[in-house]
């Protein structure tokens, strides 16, 4: 007995209405992206190895999906993987780790990118003579990770980026809210909430509370506010090292609310003796006064002092998108300012700003709320049913001209019972079927036939195409 089929864990099908509903939000950003100036390009889905290795941490490094070489690699590997087995057997360690990364740069040379971002600065840094600074990119894609699959992660995904290298200019951050706003104004997903922090500000906060060393351990503690609340947090800070008298100084920073103005007002108290803490307050006012004078359609910006997401590469700005209340999910877009993307590959002081969507999330949130337009699934209009040989002909000749007046048709491939076929019209959900028989030929005219209320009418072929446009 043959094995079942099967795809690889953390790989997904998806079938017709999913493909549709996808497409519609693909269609949706790429329609803002390129409205407000983007340009897409496209990187390949793998790179060489030592493109992406060394750019994630050792823990993304783990997850990266390397690709055998090919020809007989085994052979090349034979001295690296001997010097593996003595050192394991006489117990040195020291060289092991030496030993495997050897060995998988013998058998492997190339791997599947792992995001966006890091090719997009190969892209940059390879390109930089092309491309004409500022340069705004957009790129949706997939991406791999080797990660353990579960609810909501993949090993196989979509990234849909937009970046801006070549310019600190803050309206870039202004226009990056207003992107954000018109795609989910355009996907009718109101009422989302795009969280703003700045590094700078989180940096001034480590440094009025003497704790500039430990600002990784004091960000992941304040991170934690909303979900284990105040003491859990000033307990865990004291776990880190943070003394009591910095963590008397936070104590304003825990019952910060109102609009951003108050909260930007709280701030100047608490970071008035930073000056990197001032310069993030004033990158916040500059934002902030950019789109209150310019308006949002249905998003809200609101600052969220707590934000600390990407503080390995994120220089200035921060954002992070929340679905609206009542939707339980975890953030559908996020992205930042970076001063120095394409320093990896040498090419210093190419400072610049981007933001991403959350594609899966972004899907599970209009499923719940209901909001995909029930016509995207409907890829064809009407079903010519087939009564033989002679009337097949005469339809595919009424098909041709739907087809070139824009409308989507097509005939039932084999004579059946006519139950059968209206039977597979319902199951695709096709909303028109029409009924070219020996009486419509001798007439030279068309039956068509209403699935949904069982209303036929004959009309001519000019009429047919009226009423299907």
């Amino acid at each position: 007995m043959a094995q079942k089929p099967s795809i690889p864990k953390g790989t997904r099908d998806f079938n017709p209405q999913e493909v549709a509903k996808r497409n519609y939000i693909f269609n949706a950003i790429r329609s803002q992206f390129e409205i407000f100036g983007f340009q897409p390009i496209e990187t390949p889905s793998f790179e060489n190895s030592e493109t992406l290795m060394g750019k994630y941490g050792e823990e993304g490094d783990r997850l990266i999906f390397k690709i055998l070489n090919s020809g007989d690699y085994l052979s090349k590997v034979k001295d690296s993987f001997t010097d593996y087995v003595k050192n394991t057997e006489s117990g040195n360690l020291d060289n092991l780790s030496y030993n495997l990364n050897s060995v998988t740069k013998t058998i492997s040379e190339k791997a599947l990118r792992y995001d966006l971002t890091v090719p997009f600065a190969r892209y940059v840094v390879q390109h930089q003579n092309e491309i004409d600074f500022p340069f705004k990119r957009y790129q949706i894609q997939p991406v791999w990770r080797a990660d353990r699959p579960q609810k909501g992660r993949f090993r196989e995904f979509y990234q849909c980026d937009a970046d801006v290298v070549g310019s600190d200019s803050l309206w870039q951050e202004v226009e990056f809210i207003q992107l954000y706003d018109a795609v989910f104004s355009a996907l009718k997903l109101d009422g989302v909430t795009i969280k703003i922090n700045n590094r700078k500000i989180l940096s001034g906060i480590a440094e009025v509370i003497g704790a500039q060393d430990k600002l990784i351990d004091f960000t992941v503690a304040l991170d934690k506010l909303d979900k284990i609340g105040e003491e859990k947090v000033k307990d865990e800070m004291r776990s880190k090292g943070i003394s009591e008298e910095g963590i008397t100084k936070l104590q304003p920073l825990f019952s910060l609310k109102g609009d951003f103005g108050s909260q930007i007002n709280e701030l100047k108290i608490i970071l008035n003796s930073s000056e990197e803490g001032k310069k993030g307050i004033e990158e916040l006012e500059f934002i902030n006064k950019g789109i209150t004078t310019l308006g949002l359609k249905t998003a809200t910006l609101q600052l969220d002092v707590t934000l600390a997401r990407g503080l390995n590469y994120y220089t200035g700005a921060i954002f992070e998108v929340a679905a609206p209340e009542g939707v339980k999910m975890g953030s559908i877009g996020g992205g930042g300012r970076y001063d120095d993307l394409t320093g990896i590959f040498g090419l210093k002081e190419m400072s610049g700003v981007g933001i991403s969507f959350g594609l899966d999330r972004i899907a599970l949130v209009l499923e719940d709320l209901g909001l995909f337009p029930e016509t995207i699934t409907n890829t064809v209009k009407v079903l010519f049913i087939n009564f033989g040989e002679a009337e097949a002909m005469a339809s595919m000749k009424a098909i041709k001209a739907l087809r070139e007046n824009g409308v989507s048709a097509e005939l039932f491939p084999d004579n059946k019972k006519t139950i059968k076929q209206f039977n597979y019209a319902n199951k695709r959900n096709i909303p028109f079927v029409v009924l070219l028989g020996e009486s419509e030929m001798a007439n030279n005219t068309f039956t068509l036939k209403n699935m949904e209320s069982g209303d036929q009418q004959e009309v001519t072929l000019e009429q047919l195409i009226t009423l299907l446009n």
